[in-house]
């Protein structure tokens, strides 16, 4: 994996209006922030049944570094957070994080992605603390298939969490599902039934290239025109709406509280409308989630690099992201052992 620091001088189209900006014209305001790499599960298409090997405590970004970072990602667009991990509820000072972003001058949105395993007893202090939004992994409603895909218990856990975001009125629930063929595909009726049932969104999510075993070389790979044809062929009175910039694909049932999306994360369709930055637990920043090169933000910020320093190596880092994935993929072979090192 390549890594960088510099933060020298940059064109002066690297910051277009005051914007975190590429070369191809593309503005970024959505950063990805994993707070931990630690995970209670163990999903098959993450992670080996042992685990990965997670960096020791003293090389991940603390809870100050973490919210000078966001301070800083203010000042030049930033308005949106989402907190990942590993787990992120596993982070024993989350709600403490949360309420330091939602309380940062220019962030308008501050999200979280969690497994749910922890939400039962996390929601109520994440609503206090001003989240706007939960999405929750979850890939089966079977509880034999989610021991299965998890190697672990826990699946009415999960639906509890998501009742309590719901009871608690989270402006926005969403339900992230990775779809697989010959594992998971039969369940789509039963993930679209929850927007019958509740106002959430749920989104289905193409397998994308982190894990161990390389489970998306297996033909298990189902494609979002794949997922949208089926969709269509059992709904079709599925309705076209409007969703969130990485929902590719959004429709609503009539007389269903809730929506279904499809977002093609392997496909790369996204490419030219992305809007992201991610920031690893340890202190990289990955220009896209394809890339090899990093940027080693903690060194910056560990060797008594000002403000200014911070905010040029996320200049620089984006101002060098690719054209799209497919390009990014192309330049170079490593990547992290799992997501759950990257950020979900």
């Amino acid at each position: 994996m390549d890594t960088f620091t510099e933060t020298g001088p940059l064109p002066t189209a690297a910051l277009k209006d005051g914007f975190l900006s590429d070369q191809f014209g593309r503005v970024f305001n959505y950063l990805r922030i994993a707070v931990n790499e630690q995970c209670n599960l163990r999903c098959v298409y993450c992670m080996p049944p042992g685990g990965v090997d997670f960096q020791p405590k003293k090389e991940l970004l603390t809870t100050r570094e973490i919210n000078r970072i966001v301070r800083v990602a203010s000042t030049i667009g930033i308005t949106k957070i989402r907190f990942t991990g590993g787990e992120p509820l596993l982070h024993p000072q989350i709600a403490s994080i949360v309420r330091a972003a939602v309380g940062t001058p220019g962030i308008e949105e501050v999200h979280l992605t969690t497994n749910g395993l922890l939400l039962p007893e996390k929601a109520e202090a994440l609503k206090l603390a001003g989240l706007h939004g939960i999405n929750i992994s979850l890939d089966t409603l079977d509880d034999s298939r989610f021991r299965t895909i998890t190697r672990k218990t826990g699946l009415l856990r999960v639906l509890e969490g998501m009742e309590s975001a719901l009871e608690l009125g989270f402006p926005s629930v969403k339900i992230n599902m990775v779809a697989m063929r010959g594992f998971n595909d039969d369940e789509i009726t039963n993930f679209v039934e929850l927007t019958k049932q509740h106002p959430v969104t749920v989104r289905f999510i193409e397998l994308m290239p982190f894990d161990s075993h390389q489970i998306w070389k297996t033909g298990k790979f189902y494609q979002a025109e794949h997922l949208i044809a089926d969709l269509t062929t059992l709904y079709p009175e599925l309705t076209p709406v409007d969703g969130s910039s990485t929902e590719h694909h959004v429709f609503r049932l009539p007389g269903y509280p809730g929506k279904i999306a499809v977002i093609p994360a392997y496909s790369r369709n996204l490419c030219s409308g992305c809007t992201r930055v991610r920031l690893t637990a340890d202190g990289y920043i990955r220009n896209c989630l394809y890339s090899h090169r990093e940027y080693n933000l903690r060194q910056v910020l560990r060797n008594g690099g000002d403000d200014r320093e911070i905010a040029n190596l996320f200049k620089t880092a984006m101002w060098h992201k690719l054209e799209d994935g497919w390009e990014a993929q192309r330049r170079g072979e490593e990547h992290r052992e799992s997501m759950t090192q990257i950020g979900g």
